[in-house]
């Protein structure tokens, strides 16, 4: 004859309760936030891509510190700097503003802005180094 299961001497807590007593209770802290996606945050990452492959081709560029200025402080007389060179700092200050808003008419997109990030950091790198933007392929160096 089959046995009936025994009923369990302690009533058992209900479900809402956790082994402390916390189930039931709503989360104290929010969900997670979307990452940052704006313009800097693209800026940034951008020019930290670009100088990565540039410091790994180049050894002249390993203790060169690459900074973001937003505009220029001094007075530009024909054209709006893009960047900065100091070297007897050892240091290269992009300018983001004007690279990113003085894009061609037509050209202010995602990809063209990309492009005009990557092109500022190889041409202030090439002027540091006193190369041709160029010459960073890595190939024949």
């Amino acid at each position: 004859m089959p046995r009936r299961p025994r009923a369990s001497a302690a009533p058992r807590r209900g479900a809402r309760h956790g082994r402390h007593g916390r189930l039931g209770r709503s989360e104290v802290v929010r969900p997670p936030l979307a990452p940052l996606d704006g313009r800097i945050d693209r800026f940034d990452l951008t020019v930290g891509t670009a100088v990565e492959f540039l410091r790994g081709t180049w050894p002249e560029l390993q203790d060169v510190r690459f900074e973001i200025g937003a505009m220029p402080s001094f007075d530009a007389t024909d054209d709006v700097p893009r960047w900065y060179l100091d070297r007897e700092q050892r240091r290269i200050v992009l300018f983001r503003l004007p690279i990113e808003r003085l894009l061609p008419p037509g050209h202010d997109d995602g990809a063209h802005r990309r492009m005009a990030i990557e092109s500022a950091v190889f041409r202030a790198a090439a002027e540091f180094v006193g190369r041709e933007p160029w010459d960073f392929g890595g190939h024949d160096h």
